[in-house]
């Protein structure tokens, strides 16, 4: 899943950032077991882009609760 520029997250709605944040969480969860049981190689890195990733959206989010 591409990253997204804040750009573009500033474009969506409070129900879509929170979708995707669900979404992200998600993911992150999978990649963290797989990463403790030993089965995520190459794709150790991915985790903490998925994390920025989050904490983008809930940046946003906090900002529109404040408008």
């Amino acid at each position: 899943m591409a990253m997204l520029k804040m750009k573009s997250i500033r474009e969506l709605s409070e129900k879509d950032l929170r979708d995707r944040v669900e979404q992200m969480r998600s993911e992150l969860s999978k990649l963290q077991t797989e990463n403790a049981k030993g089965t995520l190689r190459k794709e150790t890195g991915k985790i903490r882009k998925v994390r920025k990733e989050v904490a983008r959206l809930l940046t946003r989010l906090n900002e529109v609760k404040k408008e």
